[in-house]
């Protein structure tokens, strides 16, 4: 199996930190007329038995694949979460709480926001934030691990994007193509942080891999309950600088839309 998700697209990092997060990035209004001019991708096609989802952040996978993940319980796919750091980095020199204080709120933040979508909670692996890039062999083992558990089973890779532009979710992206390529199973990536650095039609984006998966209201409900258990994210931690809203109103309008989207 090629590694079509790892060659022949550069790492973004670059354009992502040359975009910080609580500058506008790219509006979603932007977003939405150039889709409604391109029109629609097809749809995803998750036909397995069982969906490793891994996320870098405990939120990532909500994010970017809340409804999906839900669905997928819904009509009996066994959804496992993953998430591979501890979230102890959000807001380095917070006043309010310490990173090991961080990383217990936001894991039970997490726990929430999985069982408002109907989820069993995710599995925690605690790497330090900000530097699985340092334990690609650790992040390997560990997917690996969970992918062969239950070798009766189909099982499908649900991974955050190889080149999302944040190093913690581009190491996780290449991560799940290698093991992916070595098990033999399919993997879908999708984006986060991509939608913020990107533009329209951007040349560098493999646009002819996306697939969409489309929420009714019920769904994007349940979504929206889900991302609000990220209370740490979406709230000033307290009113100094240290402490600042990592997913701001204009972060969180390109990631609760009325579709999710997945490279395929």
């Amino acid at each position: 199996m090629s590694d079509d998700f790892t060659n022949g697209v550069e790492s973004m990092s670059g354009r992502f930190a040359a975009t910080p997060v609580a500058e506008t990035g790219t509006p979603e209004a932007e977003w939405q007329r150039w889709f409604d001019r391109r029109g629609r991708w097809p749809d995803v096609e998750l036909t397995v038995e069982r969906l490793v989802v891994l996320s870098a952040h405990p939120d990532d996978e909500v994010l970017g694949v809340g409804a999906l993940m839900s669905a997928a319980a819904e009509h009996g796919i066994e959804v496992v979460t993953v998430c591979l750091s501890d979230g102890a980095g959000s807001h380095p020199g917070s006043p309010t709480l310490t990173p090991a204080q961080l990383a217990d709120r936001r894991r039970a933040e997490l726990d929430t926001a999985t069982s408002r979508l109907g989820l069993r909670p995710s599995r925690w692996c605690g790497l330090p934030d900000g530097t699985l890039a340092e334990h690609e062999e650790e992040v390997e083992a560990i997917v690996t691990r969970v992918l062969t558990e239950t070798p009766s089973a189909t099982t499908g890779l649900l991974a955050v994007w190889a080149h999302d532009g944040h190093p913690d979710h581009e190491t996780v992206g290449r991560c799940a193509q290698r093991v992916g390529d070595r098990v033999g199973v399919p993997v879908w990536m999708y984006p986060i942080w991509m939608w913020h650095w990107a533009d329209p039609g951007d040349p560098a984006i493999p646009w002819h891999r996306v697939r969409t998966f489309d929420l009714d209201e019920d769904t994007l409900n349940r979504k929206r309950s889900a991302v609000e258990a990220f209370v740490t994210q979406t709230s000033p931690l307290s009113d100094a600088p240290e402490d600042a809203v990592v997913l701001g109103p204009h972060v969180l309008a390109r990631l609760l839309r009325d579709r999710e989207f997945v490279f395929a």
